[in-house]
């Protein structure tokens, strides 16, 4: 009986649920908090908390109406819903019918136990009406708007409040000088950091713990700095840009498919070569095209490669430069359709190629003197109407491409000191933001500049890091998580921005994932420390093949034999030579000593003992002297043989 009443319950039925960890406490420890020591606006944990907001703050100037977008709580799916005011309902659960005349309660004395404070999730989406009274925390407040202006409607016929996943921050460390480069994979899963310190590390947020540390470390060339990473359109492959010739290809796995030829540097004329001739600037793989990437040098040229083939290009183009003279190419950049190419020029100017059938390297549209400094950093617009520019003049240029003749605006003041600064879209391409360089004099550390693109002017500034610059950039779409790398001359790191209420799976999968425990039968060998001018009772022990070494030396302890003495004595020994010793000398040299033994014939000398032989025998002789017959010894033939 009791069986089958237990048969009626689940099986979990009756156990203690295991106790979990609160996504909630695991974001706390990577909350944001306010640098002091800097004037950009880094955001504060506790404002935070308290809203779930980023405050968009500018110059005083520039502040004018900003729009409003806000999420609703995620539905079943675990998606998203952006709703308009015009349209939004009330969030939470619904109020309990009732048949009485509606009342004011604001006046009624509050009958009961407090109401629960609303969880760290109800905070982000909890909103106030106009008719309503207000739930939960004050919403923050509007950039210089008026509730009741007309005009601004006019401008902003949709109203969007543009929010920047910016409440939580971790770094990918590791490497040891500035991350130059900078690439995530379309699924938001693997991300790729290039450094200075001629490495490329490879992060896999799916199988990172806590601890944050890359599952690969490639060189892709020694002693040359990694200056541009992307990824294939299929994110099976990426290309590794780095300051040396000859460009390479990897696999997701970081296992190298191949390396593009270096070309002759004797030929004077670039489209003579089959490839680069002096350091690569840049490349990128087209959007498109999952055989096609695009590279620039400092030999003045950029390459169409195939990667099927290696051994030579597709196409070379070379800049319309004002004077016959090579000239670096220091950027370049493909639209989203994979039909266009930009390129910025060593002299400061930016040049389009339309890929066409039967096109040269002729410009459809060349600027000059678009900077006054070497470009860092080209970005298309997925619409193709807008190109960003940044320089290493310190500033960022906004360009209509249907009008290149002048840039629509200008964003100065933002200090560049790397190559590889660049610039880059919001997801709704919304927002334009770079980053920006430390100065020595300025108090200011690394921060990204957030710009609207419909007003084009300063919306936010973001503190990343107080004593470090930033380079690369990069919002990501789909996880919705704000990339920015940093670093200087002793360290570099990949820090990842992100809110909990808005952002997917990326940072959010590893912080919460504990590092594993160790076993019992682990085992890790622990590193040696030589320290030889350590005090003789912390000293090392000597090495027994030293001692070995040093009794093999030793004629005494080895019993090695006396080796013949070669060339004058030494040592009370008799030398080889013509006697060591002066006496012996001289008396060799005088005629004194003979030595006759050498022109002695062998026979004679034994013969003339035959006789004293005969007589006095010895040995061996008596023995058979009565068994064995008399020898007889032939006479000497040399007489008969000189005859």
């Amino acid at each position: 009986m009791d069986e089958a009443m237990r048969a009626q319950f689940p099986i979990s039925f009756g156990k203690q649920p295991k106790s979990q960890s609160q996504p909630s406490s695991v974001h706390l420890t990577t909350r944001r908090m306010v640098d002091p020591t800097t004037n950009s606006s880094y955001p504060s944990s506790a404002a935070v908390a308290a809203t779930g907001y980023t405050q968009l703050s500018g110059s005083r100037e520039d502040e004018e109406d900003a729009s409003e977008q806000l999420p609703r709580p995620p539905s079943a799916d675990g998606r998203h819903e952006i709703v308009d005011d015009a349209v939004r309902a009330a969030i939470g659960p619904p109020m309990p019918q009732s048949d009485q005349p509606e009342r004011d309660f604001d006046d009624d004395p509050m009958v009961g136990p407090l109401p629960l404070p609303p969880s760290s999730s109800e905070k982000f989406y909890l909103e106030d009406d106009d008719d309503q009274d207000v739930i939960g925390p004050p919403r923050p407040p509007q950039v210089g708007s008026d509730s009741g202006s007309e005009s601004d409607l006019d401008d902003s016929p949709t109203q969007n409040e543009f929010r920047i996943p910016i409440s939580n921050e971790i770094v990918l460390k590791g490497h040891s000088r500035i991350v130059s480069a900078l690439a995530v994979d379309h699924s938001g899963s693997r991300v790729l950091s290039g450094s200075y310190d001629y490495n490329v590390r490879m992060y896999d947020f799916q199988g990172m713990t806590s601890k944050l540390q890359s599952f690969r470390q490639l060189e892709p060339f020694e002693g040359h700095q990694v200056r541009s990473l992307s990824w294939s359109p299929t994110s099976d492959r990426f290309l590794c840009v780095t300051g040396s010739a000859q460009a390479k290809i990897y696999d997701r796995d970081g296992l190298t498919l191949g390396e593009f030829i270096k070309g002759d540097m004797y030929i004077r004329d670039l489209k003579n070569t089959k490839g680069h001739i002096s350091g690569l600037t840049g490349g990128e793989w087209n959007p498109k095209s999952k055989e096609t990437i695009l590279t620039s040098s400092e030999d003045g040229s950029l390459r169409l490669w195939d990667v099927n083939d290696f051994t030579s290009q597709k196409q070379v183009i070379k800049p319309k430069l004002a004077r016959p003279m090579r000239v670096a190419v220091t950027a370049c950049a493909w639209d989203h359709e994979g039909k266009r190419i930009a390129g910025a020029a060593g002299d400061g100017s930016i040049q389009l190629w339309s890929i066409k059938t039967g096109w040269y390297s002729r410009p459809d549209i060349h600027v000059e003197r678009a900077h006054t400094d070497d470009v860092s950093g080209l970005k298309f617009s997925v619409d193709g109407l807008i190109l960003l520019s940044r320089s290493m003049d310190d500033t960022l240029k906004v360009w209509d491409l249907r009008q290149m003749k002048n840039p629509v605006k200008i964003f100065d003041s933002l200090p560049n000191h790397y190559p590889q600064t660049n610039a880059a879209f919001s997801p709704d391409e919304q927002l334009i933001f770079t980053g920006t360089s430390v100065e020595k004099e300025d108090t200011a550390g690394g921060m990204l500049c957030f710009y609207d693109r419909r007003k084009l002017e300063l919306l936010s500034r973001v503190g990343v890091t107080p004593h470090q610059s930033v380079v690369c950039c990069a919002w990501h779409p789909r996880i919705n998580q704000v990339f920015a790398t940093a670093g200087d001359k002793k360290e570099g790191g990949t820090h990842i921005l992100y809110d909990p209420a808005v952002s997917k799976r990326g940072a959010l999968v590893c912080i919460a994932r504990a590092p594993r425990k160790k076993s019992v039968d682990d085992f890790e060998a622990q590193p040696v420390v030589h320290n030889p001018h350590s005090l003789p009772l912390f000293r090392d022990q000597p090495s027994r093949k030293r001692q070995r070494e040093k009794i093999l030396k030793d004629p005494m302890k080895s019993h090695k034999p006396e080796l013949p003495v070669t060339g004058p004595g030494f040592g009370g020994r008799v030398g080889s030579t013509k006697g060591s010793l002066l006496t012996q000398y001289l008396m060799k040299q005088g005629g004194l000593i003979k030595e006759t033994w050498m022109e002695e014939d062998p026979r004679e000398a034994i013969l003339k003992y035959a006789d004293a032989a005969a007589k006095d025998p010895k040995f061996i002789s008596p023995a058979y002297a009565e068994t064995q017959p008399k020898p007889v010894f032939a006479d000497s033939d040399s007489e008969e043989e000189d005859k």
